[in-house]
């Protein structure tokens, strides 16, 4: 075999091997929850760690906020129990807390990994849509209560004036709410006008 000959099969050999070694590190990542190209882990545990203090910031409980952007980052928008347990090195036990208040508020379900008797934990499709949705709901009630208010305080007084504020701001609010949901739906079937629906990101 002339040199020529011998150099194009060893280039051909080690293009081979490293085809295989790389389906071999995507398959491993596979295994582990993770798909699509490597990242930099560091830079993802940080964007998780402030992005969970912005949302306790804002009210949510610490351990769900971490549990609920970690899967965030999951590009399956889904772990187990024992991967989120890892990746953010807290107890079972305080996962299983903070997916019960997830699912309480409908932002994470859970389900069973085919063939396994393990939970998974996933991410509702257009979380933040769903969510404004149902804080639409939570509106509704409040501006009910806040009119049995208006009555009980009296509309002349200054207590009942301020409590008719209130209710006509949760009118507004509801109303302006409605009608932007409506219009972000619209406006997200221009974004991926033409994609195929499965590379859509279906936790906007």
């Amino acid at each position: 075999m002339s040199s020529e000959n011998r150099e194009s099969a060893e280039t051909a050999e080690n293009a081979g091997s490293g085809a295989g070694r790389l389906s071999a590190e995507r398959g491993a990542g596979r295994q582990r929850g993770e798909s699509g190209p490597r990242r930099d882990e560091e830079a993802v545990s940080r964007f998780v760690e402030r992005f969970a203090g912005e949302m306790t910031e804002a009210g949510m409980q610490r351990t769900a906020s971490r549990v609920f952007a970690a899967l965030l980052a999951s590009d399956d928008a889904s772990l187990t129990s024992a991967e989120l347990s890892e990746r953010l090195s807290i107890s079972p036990a305080a996962v299983s807390g903070a997916v019960r208040y997830l699912t309480q508020v409908s932002m994470v379900s859970r389900e069973r990994d085919p063939g396994s008797r393990r939970d998974r934990y996933r991410l509702h499709n257009q979380i933040w849509y769903a969510s404004l949705t149902q804080r639409d709901s939570v509106l509704t009630r409040w501006e009910q209560a806040l009119r049995e208010g208006v009555e009980s305080l009296g509309r002349d007084t200054p207590a009942g004036a301020r409590v008719a504020e209130t209710v006509a701001f949760f009118e507004f609010l509801q109303k302006e709410l409605l009608s932007m949901l409506d219009r972000w739906k619209e406006h997200r079937e221009t974004l991926y006008q033409g994609e195929a629906s499965e590379r859509r990101p279906e936790d906007a």
